[in-house]
């Protein structure tokens, strides 16, 4: 598997049902929000990951990603690219399948390391348009 290639994002939009949104935010101007609505919408699980809330679109709000008691699928990342590198090492930690770095979040390093634990990695691309345009 290559990042971002069309099999990947194929694959995790198909297999990865239970998502961890990491910086999600209960405001809805904020894009993780809008995001994660349409994620619960499409019929997936989402798990928010900020300790800054309590519950988002009525599901829980867990501190990190070690903290969520289910098994993580995906782990969608809206943080800056200088903090993405630690949310990624954290779902390598759990053991997630992939990670999915939003769009405008960067970091090759990172995305290299999740790809050599073996997971799928998307980079710099918005997970409402990719599931859109593929109607999956």
């Amino acid at each position: 598997m290559e990042i971002n290639s069309p099999e990947t994002i194929e694959r995790i939009l198909k297999e990865c049902r239970t998502i961890a949104i990491v910086g999600l935010s209960s405001k809805p101007t904020r894009p993780s929000y809008g995001v994660a609505g349409y994620m619960q919408r499409a019929g997936y699980r989402i798990i928010p990951v900020n300790p800054n809330e309590i519950e988002v679109l009525g599901e829980k709000a867990y501190r990190s990603l070690a903290d969520v008691p289910e098994k993580i699928d995906l782990v969608d990342v809206f943080r800056r690219s200088e903090e993405a590198g630690a949310v990624v090492d954290e779902a390598i930690a759990v053991g997630a399948k992939a990670v999915w770095l939003q769009e405008g979040v960067i970091d090759d390093e990172a995305a290299q390391r999740a790809l050599d634990a073996g997971l799928m990695v998307v980079m710099d691309r918005c997970w409402l348009k990719e599931h859109a345009r593929r109607r999956v």
